[in-house]
Order: C-alpha cells, then structure tokens, then sequence
C-alpha cells in the first residue's frame, strides 16, 4: 500500500465482545503498514436496551483501559478513541468517519435476539446508504484473513450511476485482493437469458483469468451466497445504490437478502 490505511471502529459499549475492534488489530497484522484506527464508542439505540436496568451500558475507564486502549496498544497500533452519546446514531458515525478522513468504517453486526437472522434497523440501512466510504459489516465467526475476495458486480447495467457503480466494486475488490495478496473471484449473476452477461466485458474490466469470472443464473443473493461458500470466500465486496436520499423507504433488498444469506464479512459500497 502507498499509506497506512484509517479504519473507523464502531465500538459499542453494550457488547461483550468487539468483533470489529478485533478484526481491525487482526487486520493490521496482515498490512505491510499498519492503520490508523480511530475507535468509536457509541450505543445503537434502535437495536440495545438503553434502559438503567441494562448494566453492561455503565463502563467505567478499566472497560476502556481493558477492550479498548490496551489491546490497540499492544498491536502496537496508532489509535484515537472517541465517545458519542448522540441520538442519531448513523449520522454522528458519518460525521465523526468524514472528519478521521477514515477509509473503511468497521461496523459489528449481530443476530436478533429472536432468530438467527441479522437485525438490521433503519439506522443501519440509513449508513450504509449514505456513508461516503466502503461500510465493513464484521460478523461474529468469520474468517479474519483475506484470502479470497468475492465481488459481485451487474455488467449488464445500463443507468451511469450503476455503472459507475461496478467499477467502484471491482477497484476496490482489486485494491484489498493486492493489499492482502488474497485470491479475486468476481460473480455476475442474471435472471433472464435474453439479459445474459457479456463474460467478454466482466474479463475486460477485471483483468482476471476466464476461471475467476462467475456467472450463474438465479438471484443475485442467492448465487453469490452459494459461490462464496464453494471457494471460502472471507470477504464479499457489493454496492448499493443510495436511492437520492430515499433511504428510509427504499432499503436493498438485494444487499439485505444477501447479508442475511452469508456469514462472512461483507463490504458495502455505496453510489448517491
């Protein structure tokens, strides 16, 4: 890499276990230069009991010197750390990531409390939508390596914005597969066949080898879930339109179907 990366942390305090925290210190092991980390401190008040009766939302500074402070330090990581108590959740992580300048925002996700599938409040969709860099989604149990990198692109776009779109996908697929020396695979997946994928193209604008392009048939959730498990994907990069500020009542059914369907990290990037 030609500079150290920013990675924005969301930490929240109502966790136990910081699955992003330790992805990014497990991360920078991996990186010739190791990133700038700034931990964001902040309870989702759509998803937690924010209620007195909650004891895990009274830390005190041992919690920050103990999950925080100390494991960064000793990954020998140059860290900042901030504490928010805003009621708009997603927009003081947009803010506060804009001013870090932050490159990826690493954001935990967890299963509902009630089955096995990925809770994602409107808050959620709202930055996914409306972050102005790539939001990794850290799920608990995933790989931490990046050994091989799915991309899921739609060549047969038409609209600027999704084209555009693509090549922001397969930039930074391509980016993070040469940062970590992993293996690329794009998939292109169609419904209809008179719509059918042009592989010429996908070859043309990935520079990979004919065996790395994927293009299947079927729901676009449900063939990249299916291939990412076939070649142990530990990273899936898609996009997302940002729906012209219509966030609240457009999410992506696709990127939602597709994130509850897998258990590894996906990186959502985003078009306005």
């Amino acid at each position: 890499m030609s500079k150290s990366q920013k990675l924005f942390v969301v930490v929240d305090p109502n966790d136990t276990h910081h699955i992003a925290l330790e992805r990014a210190i497990i991360v920078s092991s991996l990186m010739q230069d190791k990133p700038k980390v700034h931990a964001f401190v902040a309870v989702d008040g759509d998803a937690v009991d924010t209620r007195s009766v909650n004891d895990h939302l009274f830390r005190d500074l041992t919690w920050f010197e103990q999950n925080i402070k100390s494991p960064l330090a000793n990954a020998g990581i140059e860290y900042t750390m901030e504490i928010s108590w805003s009621s708009e959740w997603q927009k003081s992580i947009m803010e506060s990531a804009k001013r870090f300048d932050a490159d990826l925002i690493y954001l935990p996700v967890h299963a509902s409390n009630n089955n096995s599938r990925f809770f994602f409040t409107e808050s959620k969709w709202e930055l996914l939508k409306g972050a102005y860099c790539p939001v990794v989604l850290i799920r608990p149990g995933a790989k931490a390596q990046r050994k091989v990198i799915l991309a899921a692109v739609n060549v047969q776009a038409q609209r600027d914005v999704q084209v555009e779109l693509n090549k922001k996908i397969i930039d930074a697929a391509k980016f993070y597969a040469e940062t970590y020396g992993a293996d690329l695979h794009v998939i292109n997946g169609y419904l209809d066949s008179m719509n059918y994928p042009d592989r010429g193209k996908l070859v043309n604008a990935t520079g990979l080898p004919n065996d790395k392009i994927h293009v299947e048939n079927g729901y676009t959730s449900d063939v990249v879930s299916a291939l990412a498990e076939k070649i142990g994907a530990d990273l899936i990069v898609m996009g997302t339109l940002g729906q012209n500020g219509m966030t609240k009542t457009r999410r992506g059914n696709t990127a939602e179907r597709l994130i509850a369907a897998v258990d590894t990290d996906v990186m959502i990037l985003n078009h306005e």
